[in-house]
């Protein structure tokens, strides 16, 4: 059967040992309370974390930006993982690692959680260059999100 000039060639490249995927995800997480404070230190510092942590589950970063108050995140999650697995990993152990460096603070977040409950998830198909624009223009628009910093050194906690 031959391809019509319109019809998309698909191209998956990743593979496990049975299987043959292309599982995308746009997710989307806060700070409790919505507080803004991913900003300068802290943001460069948890970009590195989340980026270790994708890494170590095999999980690949598309696209992600960092805003003051919110997380946005496209994600290639392999299909031996649930979305909620890996949601929770990233935030869990995100959340560890910055209060295990920053453990001279105080604790101002009750049972030591730094991330709200919940996340927004959606699945990404052939809009993908859609979704990968809106989460780069997130930076653009969130570019004021910086002026926050007054102490780089300070507590975002």
């Amino acid at each position: 059967m031959a391809r019509t000039a319109g019809e998309r060639s698909l191209t998956v490249r990743n593979s496990l040992a049975h299987t043959v995927w292309e599982c995308k995800y746009h997710i989307v997480w806060v700070p409790k309370r919505r507080r803004k404070v991913v900003y300068g230190a802290l943001r460069r510092e948890l970009r590195t974390i989340l980026e270790k942590l994708c890494k170590y589950k095999g999980v690949e970063i598309i696209e992600g930006t960092l805003c003051a108050d919110h997380i946005h995140m496209c994600l290639a999650i392999p299909p031996k993982f649930a979305v909620a697995t890996i949601v929770g990993y990233l935030k869990g152990k995100s959340a560890m690692i910055m209060f295990e460096k920053y453990s001279k603070l105080k604790r101002n977040f009750k049972g030591h959680s730094f991330w709200a409950r919940g996340y927004y998830v959606n699945t990404v198909g052939l809009d993908e260059a859609r979704v990968r624009k809106y989460i780069k223009d997130q930076d653009t628009n969130e570019a004021a999100s910086d002026h926050w910093e007054s102490d780089p050194d300070g507590s975002p906690f």
